[in-house]
């Protein structure tokens, strides 16, 4: 396969994804932190056609459940969305009253220097270890979603996932969410080769 072709994967196949902070840094503890998560999400789903199925965004890292439009490997999306929110993270950092700001700048800027980087600052760790799950189990599937909804509450931030709102469980509880979702029934993502989510 030539060099510039991407790897098609498998139609039935989403993919768990877990983004984490260079250090495990809880970056995203500012509502102008996570808006710039929420406002990347919304939009690689508008202008790449990513399917979200779940997500949450912890203080240090990020869970997904997606599929890309074309069936693309997630190494691909994950590459582009960090790259995308990199600077614009880095951005806000620099322009919030954050008492943290320096120290979190130096981890970023040592990060990307270990590893002889060309970027001059790293957000994120480089390996997510994206999980295939296969989308014609919809059990497999929705225990991935409920176990992803229920960071929080492990965490004890709320008592309910749906009282998240940096979460899809809000979308999976009947309400409306920061991010565009495709909800999973029961019967799954693929009935008779159609989609089967809102």
């Amino acid at each position: 396969m030539p060099s510039n072709e991407k790897p098609i994967m498998p139609q039935d196949a989403c993919y768990l994804l877990t983004l984490n902070t260079v250090d495990k840094i809880d970056v995203f503890v500012r509502p102008a932190y996570k808006q710039v998560i929420v406002e990347a999400l919304n939009f690689f789903v508008a202008a790449h056609g990513l399917s979200i199925y779940s997500w949450c965004l912890m203080s240090s890292h990020l869970h997904l459940v997606v599929r890309a439009k074309d069936g693309t490997a997630p190494a691909y999306f994950e590459r582009d969305f960090k790259k995308f929110t990199t600077p614009v993270v880095l951005k806000a950092v620099e322009t919030e009253a954050d008492m943290r700001k320096d120290w979190m700048m130096e981890r970023f800027e040592a990060f990307a220097n270990s590893f002889g980087r060309m970027e001059k600052f790293h957000l994120w760790q480089n390996c997510s270890s994206p999980l295939r799950v296969d989308c014609a189990y919809p059990k497999t599937l929705l225990d991935q979603i409920n176990h992803i909804h229920e960071n929080p509450v492990r965490d004890r931030i709320v008592e309910h996932p749906e009282n998240y709102i940096y979460s899809s469980a809000r979308d999976y509880a009947g309400m409306k969410g920061l991010v565009q979702v495709r909800v999973v029934q029961q019967q799954g993502i693929f009935g008779i080769r159609k989609l089967s989510v809102n």
